[in-house]
């Protein structure tokens, strides 16, 4: 019996390999990861391979090479989450997806490659494209679908995944990112086990309160940052969303990512083409600082708007005015952003509404026209002074909400989500307008048009988005609500897309109450984000350090603010791992302060190049010690900063010495500690002292200074 069961193994492995050689293969490659589809004897695309990237012609050895159906359609034969879900006008509810064909296109940036794989149902006239896009030097794969139909009426779609990813392991670890407001991106690591894990957000917009949409997918055994085999992965989508992880009866798991169809029973008519956002992702092999890397890398390149040009300094004036303020005020708090050394003075909330004044934010939202109270002569005379000073004027909005208490509420209730025949449910005093309304979209275009045509010297738009999708009727959607939370966001782009269409190269940062939106289906059309309304620099190291793992730090806006019992100096070197800026009364300094903060914005602006565009390597986790320790090292490798906080630190308590990364073995750095308060010197023993690349990686340094909530930065510097 065992000589007829082992002739029987050897008999199916042969037929798998030569199945695999026999058959038709679609090899997708960055330079060092591979994604291998096979077309099966019955026509359907599978999944054969994902991970290193394999040498030439090994990909027709693979094993197996039909097990995992690549795009599954409800209905049929697969009894796990489907990839796409469709009604059919007749009220067929299955969708059998058979291979066609594929194409690949070369542009004129050789680093990309995008391949289409053309599917089809073959009884109803549905066709559906996988797109995946190749970014050969960064490792990075997105992937998305394009879904057409030419039946005689509308189907409906209840399910549409941008991406299905299947897996091989014994074990999976699975590290997501979530929080609320003031406490975004908390990390936390879990075993994924026999059954369904969803991390998703049903908020349509500022989508990411609670989830946000990335994760580390570690296989085998948890990842460290320099060791494991993982996949990272996020969605490019400013709306609801859905990851979900499917671990079936023979430990196989399955990832299904895309819009979240929570809701969202979308009628799609005939001819109509249906695009998911993209699924962005990289493999690894060395852990999780790899990966971060290549996102980086990518992030730079493709991600977000001119992500290898200069990002400025500023100062906001919210945490010192808030509302309260006026035209004399804002001109006097030019001369402190001047005298502070920064690039640009950025005017917060409550500057416009005159019938219902936004003195608070209760009133206002809705009727964008300077405050005549408060800025007599409007905003062109600001932008006037900040620029008679050098400095250049930046402008907050919130475009796409309407408080109850304005002009625009009462003119157009017909441009607003909400129930009908329910009482109004608001969120912070305020609605949401319907941009799924064609007219509502050319509103909030006009709304950022009007106010930078009419004041051409405006440099740069704060947008925010301060509350979640309730009320949830659109009133020109009218029997098609199914369509709502996603023609909202894609309404959304459309605005997005004509603001950059006219201002090409205005600077904006991303807001939403926090880091309500953070993602780069939003990012491609801003330069940076706001992670969050928490300035708190213990807090802060923690909420930068897991955005850190997805967004390169010029994305990263970071305010040195009044928030948290920390000394300035500590506040100042947390802002300044990422996107510095201020948000503080500079008036209020003492001299010492002041001079302080002067050195840190030149120091900053003369190191940005290697915290923007270098490598980053976190060296100490927030989650394993009461410190944080990480560096950037320019891709010369001639030039490093290094970044050292001890948090709530024990009495006495004694860091080992850190083994620093990325550095070149055979060269000699210069260790010197910077950004010192005035009138203190350093005290650790390897400062001003030279030591080798392969000596500081081996052996390391004294980075960690004594006491709770102190802080250092160092300067690494090749002889």
């Amino acid at each position: 019996k065992i000589f007829l069961v082992s002739c029987l193994l050897i008999m199916l492995c042969g037929l798998s390999v030569a199945r695999a050689k026999d058959s038709k293969q679609i090899v997708i490659q960055t330079d060092h990861t591979e994604l291998v589809y096979t077309v099966g004897g019955n026509g359907r695309l599978y999944q054969s391979y994902i991970g290193q990237r394999l040498q030439d012609g090994a990909a027709a050895e693979i094993m197996n090479p039909d097990r995992h159906e690549a795009y599954i359609g409800a209905g049929m034969d697969d009894p796990g989450t489907p990839a796409i879900r469709m009604i059919h006008a007749d009220g067929n509810p299955s969708l059998n997806l058979v291979y066609v064909d594929e194409t690949v296109k070369k542009g004129d940036d050789p680093d990309v490659t995008e391949t289409i794989i053309n599917l089809k149902d073959p009884q109803y006239p549905v066709s559906v494209s996988l797109h995946f896009k190749t970014y050969a030097k960064e490792d990075i794969i997105k992937e998305w679908v394009e879904i057409e139909h030419h039946e005689r009426k509308a189907v409906m779609l209840t399910n549409f995944a941008s991406s299905m990813l299947h897996f091989d392991a014994p074990q999976y670890w699975l590290t997501q990112f979530h929080g609320d407001w003031a406490k975004e991106m908390r990390m936390q690591q879990s075993e994924l086990t026999s059954g369904i894990k969803i991390i998703d957000s049903k908020l349509g917009t500022r989508p990411d309160i609670y989830q946000t949409p990335v994760f580390f997918l570690s296989l085998g055994q948890p990842s460290t940052e320099t060791h494991g085999d993982l996949i990272a992965g996020t969605l490019a989508w400013t709306g609801s969303f859905q990851l979900l992880f499917q671990v079936d009866h023979l430990n196989s798991l399955r990832v299904v990512s895309g819009m979240n169809p929570y809701a969202s029973e979308y009628k799609l008519q005939p001819g109509v083409l249906f695009k998911t956002p993209a699924f962005i992702f990289t493999y690894s092999h060395q852990g999780k600082g790899l990966a971060s890397r290549n996102f980086h890398d990518w992030a730079r390149k493709y991600g977000i708007l001119e992500g290898t040009k200069p990002r400025m300094t500023l100062l906001n004036n919210w945490e010192s005015t808030y509302f309260d303020f006026n035209q004399n005020k804002l001109v006097s708090l030019f001369d402190e952003a001047k005298k502070l050394g920064v690039d640009l003075f950025l005017l917060d909330d409550g500057w416009f509404g005159n019938k219902y004044p936004r003195n608070n934010d209760h009133a206002g939202l809705g009727d964008w026209q300077a405050n005549k109270k408060k800025l007599p002569d409007g905003l062109e005379y600001l932008v006037k002074q900040a620029t008679n000073r050098g400095l250049k004027f930046g402008i907050w909005l919130e475009p796409e909400m309407v408080n109850p208490q304005s002009v625009l509420y009462h003119k157009h209730p017909d441009w607003i989500l909400r129930l009908p025949n329910r009482k109004e449910n608001y969120y912070r005093n305020q609605l949401v307008l319907d941009l799924t309304n064609p007219k509502v979209q050319d509103f909030v275009f006009n709304v950022v048009d009007k106010t930078l045509s009419e004041n051409p010297g405006i440099a740069y738009i704060k947008w925010d988005c301060n509350r979640p999708m309730t009320n949830e009727y659109s009133p020109y959607l009218k029997q098609d609500q199914g369509n709502l939370f996603i023609d909202y966001t894609r309404g959304l782009y459309k605005v997005f897309k004509r603001v950059r269409a006219k201002y090409p190269h205005l600077p904006m940062m991303l807001c939403s109450g926090g880091g309500g939106r953070t993602d780069y289906g939003a990012l491609k059309y801003f330069t940076s984000f706001w992670p969050s309304d928490d300035t708190d620099g213990y807090e802060r190291v923690f909420i930068q350090w897991g955005y850190s793992y997805f967004f390169p730090s010029f994305a990263i806006s970071a305010h040195i603010t009044s928030w948290g019992k920390e000394s300035l100096k500590f506040r100042t070197d947390v802002a300044m791992m990422d996107k510095m800026g201020y948000d503080i009364n500079v008036d209020k300094m003492s001299a010492r302060d002041l001079e302080f903060s002067q050195q840190s914005v030149q120091t900053f602006k003369r190191l940005s190049p290697i915290i923007w565009e270098g490598d980053l390597y976190r060296l100490v986790s927030p989650y394993k010690e009461n410190r944080a320790v990480l560096m950037y090292v320019n891709h010369a490798k001639d030039h490093a900063v290094l970044y050292s906080y001890n948090l709530h630190s024990r009495f006495m308590e004694i860091f080992d010495r850190v083994k620093l990364r990325g550095l070149d073995p055979n060269k000699k750095y210069k260790v010197e500690e910077i950004n010192l308060y005035p009138g203190t010197k350093s005290h650790f023993p390897e400062n001003g002292k030279t030591f080798s690349g392969d000596y500081l990686m081996k052996e390391g340094i004294t980075a960690s200074p004594r006491g709770a909530l102190t802080s250092a930065i160092f300067e690494l510097t090749a002889q």
